[in-house]
């Protein structure tokens, strides 16, 4: 049976063991400890939770995320815990912070903090792309929003940043495929 993960943002999306290691293995790294071993063990962890100890097949990102603070505190990483809250809620910060405005510098989505979902749903709407490769899009196109460090993007400009990571994220594609056949 298939767990989903219900995200910040509404959206829905299968669990992916791979994302956790991702996440502690980022969050090893804030403190400057990588160590992808224990992050593959932290993450088998709570894996094996999720899948055979909990009777919902739904969970929220954050109920996710604070396991991962909790098995870091209880190993000995209490700063990378500490670490890992503190960039995501500085990155939560930043999303709420910036607006989408036209060109003639009215606001779009009535004054909606930052939403990379718009994106994904436009990418899989408009161009039929998997949940998968619109959200890794999304991410970039997210990344650099919120480096421009600007509260205010213009539309057009957060069109050509999607435009332009979507051909970069389809090259990839393409040539990993090339590659493996």
């Amino acid at each position: 049976m298939s767990l989903k993960v219900i995200k910040t943002d509404g959206t829905v999306e299968e669990y992916l063991h791979t994302k956790v290691i991702g996440t502690f293995n980022n969050a090893l790294g804030l403190i400057e400890q990588p160590n992808v071993f224990a992050a593959e063990q932290f993450a088998e962890a709570i894996t094996f939770h999720l899948y055979h100890k909990q009777a919902q097949r739904h969970i929220a990102s954050d109920e996710i995320h604070l396991m991962v603070q909790a098995v870091l505190a209880a190993t000995g990483y209490g700063n990378a815990a500490t670490a890992l809250n503190a960039c995501r809620m500085n990155r939560a910060i930043r999303r709420r912070r910036v607006e989408v405005i036209d060109s003639d510098g009215h606001e779009i989505w009535d004054c909606q903090p930052w939403n990379k979902a718009i994106i994904v749903d436009e990418l899989m709407t408009q161009r039929g792309m998997d949940m998968h490769t619109a959200r890794a899009i999304a991410a970039t196109v997210e990344e650099k929003v919120l480096n421009l460090g600007i509260g205010r993007v213009p539309h057009n400009l957060l069109r050509q940043i999607v435009e332009h990571d979507t051909e970069q994220m389809l090259i990839a594609r393409d040539q990993l495929e090339m590659i493996t056949g």
